[in-house]
């Protein structure tokens, strides 16, 4: 078991706790780099799914898990990343100014989602951002000039300095540094002020509020943040499919979306991953499971997402911090055994404490 003695305030922000987190995560990045020479292309084209999409989930992470406001239209922020790549890479706009550009131009509408928010919470706010994916979705039809409507759009090779990043394993890597990238600056500002700020806002607004915390400030700056990670995230979604249309960023998107966090565990950076990981590879096993099932249970079109509804059911039931949750616990059993003992975990509190205290 671990036991920390921390003598310094640097200890206590420190992006590494221990020398094993080092060690480990330090493997994780060797074994990223070399994953083109041990796996195949399909493989590669999978986990740099996985990492588009974990990038996405680290913004929504940040919104819903770490400051409370959860988001039922975060689809439009993706799409809004995706239209902006396309239509900036189409009038000739190199990558490194276009990716900067996708993601201000999709905080700057979190913002605008943001402001109009603040006079809600709760299930009115899930409503509200609601309302947003489908205002988004049919201005995207309807801005046919720029966007092709429902035709689509269609995007050129990806270039950048000479370098043909339309190739598996060179897309993979600039997924994989991205992603990277976003990761840091996440863990960065939780330990800022403004991460502590969301988290307080997260447990309770009425003490965040009484210590000084200005909520319409942090909560339309997790909005903006949010809505970024999510444009470069879209950005990088469109270079990855080649192809978008409005279809692509509906309300079942954002559904996705927010039954991955869950999924993989709310509150947590680790769970963000997780959850993109698995939603990717239960998808993989639910098909080739299919050929093993009789075909009137195989074959049917709502398979996959009546498996998905009962994993959220058994998550929300009975393991509400999600995967990363259950994976702390279980190294928990490791690291005390023969001393554990049955009930030592109890089933934890809902994360958003501020709904008992309106």
């Amino acid at each position: 078991m671990h036991f920390f003695f921390q003598t310094r305030y640097e200890q206590d922000i420190a992006l590494f706790r221990h020398n094993g987190q080092r060690f480990w995560y330090a493997v994780l990045a060797l074994g990223l780099v070399a994953a083109p020479w041990l796996l195949s292309e399909y493989t590669l084209s999978q986990i740099s799914f996985i990492g588009i999409y974990s990038i996405v989930c680290l913004g929504l992470m940040l919104l819903a898990g770490y400051t409370g406001q959860v988001s039922l239209g975060h689809a439009g922020f993706l799409a809004m990343g995706a239209y902006t790549e396309a239509y900036l890479q189409a009038n000739g706009w190199p990558f490194a100014l276009s990716l900067p550009m996708a993601a201000l131009v999709a905080g700057i509408t979190g913002i605008m989602i943001g402001l109009p928010a603040l006079r809600v919470k709760g299930m009115y706010l899930s409503i509200a951002t609601l309302a947003f994916g489908f205002i988004l979705e049919e201005a995207v039809v309807q801005a046919e000039p720029i966007t092709g409507g429902n035709s689509g759009l269609q995007l050129g090779p990806l270039i950048i300095g000479g370098i043909d990043f339309d190739n598996q394993v060179n897309f993979y890597y600039l997924v994989i540094g991205i992603a990277t990238i976003c990761v840091l600056g996440v863990l960065n500002l939780l330990r800022s002020p403004t991460g502590r700020a969301f988290v307080a806002i997260r447990d309770s607004e009425v003490s965040a509020q009484s210590m000084g915390i200005n909520l319409s400030y942090y909560k339309t700056t997790a909005f903006a943040i949010s809505a970024a990670l999510t444009g470069i995230a879209g950005a990088l979604y469109a270079h990855k499919i080649t192809f978008i249309t409005p279809d692509q960023f509906g309300f079942l998107q954002s559904i996705e979306l927010l039954m991955m966090i869950v999924i993989g565990g709310l509150g947590s950076i680790q769970g963000a991953i997780f959850g993109a990981a698995f939603w990717f590879f239960a998808q993989q096993l639910i098909v080739i499971g299919k050929d093993w099932l009789p075909d009137a249970i195989g074959q049917q079109t709502g398979l996959q997402p009546t498996i998905f509804g009962i994993i959220l059911i058994a998550i929300v039931l009975f393991e509400p911090m999600g995967l990363y949750g259950r994976w702390l616990k279980f190294r928990t059993f490791l690291q005390i055994f023969p001393f554990y003992r049955k009930g030592m975990f109890k089933r934890q509190k809902s994360y958003m404490k501020s709904e008992r205290m309106k």
